[in-house]
């Protein structure tokens, strides 16, 4: 008797014209495949890079092999709710799940990349603002806001959020709130996957200190299998 093959794990993630951004995404789904041998993993993309989504879920539906579509995102908005729920509603055997974010283990890594920028989390004068890329889906900012919240319960000083495109306020500006509110050192952590276009924009916000993005590190990939589990289970 055959035993059946695993679904496909499709990480999708956003797409960036950043080549050490391309690494490293890369390498996570490498990572997530080390974790558990055996996996069959391929990329897709909802915006900038090819292969689409759409066209990958199409050639795996094609030839009869079921997937399960991950997006490396960090909160559901339209790309989570519209891309990539498009594409799969189009195809049998596919589903998707939810983004990998919220998640303590990415605020566990948030942390973590505050320390190495120097901040200290029993300072109540360090405000940090959580700069995410931005979203006009209401469900992405309640994500951001929800990561905002888990971060705020190990940080003494303030915890607030900003964004680079279409949610508000942008990052420059919740700096200088966070100024104006008393701060005397603001750290901007920066709720990105990769180095990219809003990654290279945080340097300009006007914080003492900007982290690193969260990859690359092991947690995440372990994130990614989690969700991947929980849309076959």
């Amino acid at each position: 008797m055959t035993a059946t093959r695993p679904p496909v794990l499709v990480a999708c993630a956003h797409g960036t014209r950043s080549p050490a951004g391309r690494r490293l995404v890369a390498e996570l789904a490498l990572a997530a495949r080390e974790l558990r041998p055996g996996l069959d993993t391929t990329a897709a993309f909802v915006d900038v890079q090819p292969p689409t989504v759409a066209d990958v879920v199409a050639g795996l539906a094609a030839a009869g092999r079921a997937a399960v579509v991950v997006p490396l995102l960090l909160s559901g908005g339209y790309h989570v709710h519209v891309d990539i729920a498009d594409a799969v509603a189009a195809a049998d055997g596919v589903v998707a799940t939810r983004a990998l974010g919220p998640d303590p283990r990415l605020v566990e890594v948030l942390a973590d990349r505050l320390l190495q920028a120097g901040a200290d989390p029993r300072d109540p004068r360090t405000a940090v603002v959580l700069a995410a890329a931005g979203s006009s889906d209401p469900r992405s900012v309640a994500d951001v806001e929800d990561t905002a919240a888990l971060l705020q319960r190990s940080w003494a000083g303030p915890v607030t959020t900003g964004y680079g495109s279409a949610a508000r306020p942008p990052v420059a500006d919740a700096v200088s709130d966070a100024r104006r509110a008393g701060a005397a050192r603001v750290v901007v952590a920066a709720y990105l996957l990769a180095p990219g276009h809003f990654a290279d924009k945080l340097a300009g916000a006007g914080a003492d200190a900007v982290t690193a993005p969260l990859l690359p590190d092991a947690r995440i990939a372990a994130v990614l299998l989690d969700r991947y589990d929980a849309a076959r289970g």
